[in-house]
C-alpha cells in the first residue's frame, strides 16, 4: 500500500512545475508537467484516503469559496478539499457583504485573505468577465502581500470561469486516465464533444470549451459538434487546433452529431448556450434590462427546441466503436423521461453508464486538493514524505 503511494510521490518530485505560488486559471496556460503534476497528486491523495491515511497538512486556515452560480458537486468538492487538507471552510455570499455596498475587488479580496490558504471562485455566466475576475482577485491579493498586509497569497482555484472548468476538466482526463490505462494510451483516441439538446437556457461554454482546451494536449483525436449557431469562443477553436497539431492528435468542428458520434472511443454530449446569446445575457444582465432578458431566454429556448433530435440516444451511441464508447457528463443531465421530458441522454443510455460518470465526478475533490498542494509548497513531494511517515489514521477504527 505505502509502496505505491511512494511510487507516485517520488514521480511527481521528478516533474519539473510552475504551480508553486502560481494559480492554475486556464489549463492551455499550464505546462504539460503542471497537467500530470496535478494527475499525479490527485491520485496520491485518493490512495490517502482509500487506506485510511491522513492528509491533513494544514492546522488551521481558512478555504473561502465565492460562488456566483449555483452548484452541487463543485461546491461540495471544494469543502471536500478543505477538509481533506485541514482547512475550514467559509463560504462567502456577497449579499451578505459590503460587496452589497460597492466595495472594491480590491478590498474585499484582501479583507478575506489575512488567514487564508486558498480562494475558490466559480463565475461562469458573465461572458468576458469570469476569467477577468478572477485575474483581479490574483493580482488584488498578490499587491497585498507585496504591501506588507497579508503575510502570504492565498492560492487562487478557478471553480469555473466563463473561458474554463478546469478542476472538471481535470477530473474528465482522470477519468480517461483510470479508464484506458494511462494519459499515454489516450493517444489516437477519438472524443467527441457534442451539443445536446436541453429544454433549458443560458447553459455556460466552459465544459466543451475546457473539454476542446484540454483534451488536445494529449493526443486525442477531438471532434467538437454542435448545431449551426451554437459556436464557441472562436479563441478555443484556435488553441484546439494548435495543441491538436503540437500533440499529434486532431481536433474537427461539425455540425452533425451522427458525424462527431461515428466510431468515438468517447462521447461528451452537453448542452450550452450559444456565444452570440451569452454575450447579449451579460449585457441585459449587467443593465438591468429585465424586458429584454426575458425575451432574449424566449429566444433562447425557442433556438434550443430546434434541436430536440441531437439527443445521446441508443442509436446514437450504436455508431461509435464497437457501439460500446464511454459517456461522460459534469452532471447533472437532463435525462430524457426522468429529468425532463425530452433532454441530453435516453435514460436506458444514461442509466448503462450512470456509475461511471458518478466516479468521473469523484475524482473532483481531489483535484481541488491537488492545486492546493502544489500551490502552497515549493516541493510537495517532500511534504507528502512526511504526511506518509506519520501513518495517521484518517478515521479511527475499533479493534
Amino acid at each position: 500500500m505505502t509502496d505505491r503511494i511512494r511510487g507516485l510521490i517520488k514521480q511527481l518530485g521528478a516533474l519539473s512545475t510552475n504551480l508553486h505560488e502560481q494559480d492554475l486559471l486556464l489549463t492551455w496556460k499550464q505546462s504539460e508537467a503542471d497537467l500530470r503534476a496535478v494527475l499525479l497528486a490527485t491520485e496520491i491523495f485518493e490512495e490517502f484516503y482509500r487506506n485510511n491515511l491522513d492528509a491533513r497538512m494544514f492546522h488551521g486556515g481558512l478555504a473561502v469559496s465565492i460562488f456566483r452560480d449555483k452548484s452541487t458537486r463543485t461546491r461540495f468538492s471544494f469543502a471536500s478539499a478543505a477538509s481533506l487538507l485541514g482547512l475550514s471552510l467559509m463560504d462567502l455570499d456577497e449579499t451578505k457583504t459590503q460587496v452589497a455596498h460597492g466595495e472594491t475587488v480590491r478590498e474585499t479580496a484582501n479583507m478575506i485573505s489575512f488567514l487564508t490558504e486558498v480562494i475558490g471562485i466559480r463565475d461562469d455566466m458573465f461572458i468576458g468577465e469570469g476569467h477577468e475576475y478572477m485575474v483581479e482577485v490574483s493580482e488584488s491579493i498578490a499587491a497585498g502581500y507585496q504591501e506588507g498586509v497579508l503575510p502570504q497569497k492565498p492560492a487562487l482555484i478557478n471553480l469555473q470561469c466563463d473561458r474554463d472548468h478546469p478542476t472538471q476538466s481535470l477530473a474528465d482526463l482522470m477519468h480517461l486516465q483510470k479508464t484506458f490505462g494511462s494519459l499515454e494510451a489516450l493517444r489516437g483516441k477519438k472524443i467527441a464533444m457534442t451539443w445536446a439538446y436541453s429544454p433549458s437556457y443560458g447553459k455556460p461554454l466552459s465544459v466543451p470549451q475546457g473539454i476542446i482546451g484540454l483534451m488536445t494536449r494529449f493526443g486525442m483525436n477531438v471532434t467538437l459538434a454542435h448545431p449551426k449557431g451554437y459556436e464557441v469562443m472562436p479563441e478555443m477553436e484556435r488553441i484546439a487546433r494548435r495543441q491538436a497539431s503540437e500533440s499529434g492528435g486532431s481536433f474537427d468542428v461539425t455540425n452533425s452529431m451522427a458525424e462527431a458520434f461515428a466510431d468515438a472511443d468517447v462521447v461528451y454530449p452537453k448542452s450550452w448556450a450559444p456565444y452570440a446569446i451569452m454575450e447579449k445575457r451579460t449585457a441585459y444582465l449587467r443593465a438591468g434590462e429585465a424586458d429584454k432578458l426575458a425575451a432574449l431566454e424566449a429566444e433562447g429556448i425557442a433556438v434550443n427546441d430546434k434541436h430536440k433530435d441531437w439527443e445521446c440516444s441508443e442509436e446514437m451511441m450504436a455508431k461509435t466503436r464497437d457501439g460500446k464508447a464511454l459517456y461522460m457528463h459534469c452532471l447533472p443531465a437532463d435525462i430524457t423521461g426522468v429529468s425532463c421530458k425530452e433532454g441530453e441522454v435516453a435514460a436506458s443510455v444514461f442509466d448503462r453508464y450512470r456509475v461511471a460518470t458518478y466516479h468521473e465526478a469523484e475524482h473532483k475533490p481531489y483535484v481541488m486538493a491537488a492545486m492546493i498542494l502544489l500551490n502552497r509548497y515549493a516541493h510537495p513531494d517532500q511534504v507528502l514524505y512526511k504526511l506518509l511517515g506519520l501513518e495517521r489514521p484518517r478515521r479511527l477504527r475499533a479493534t
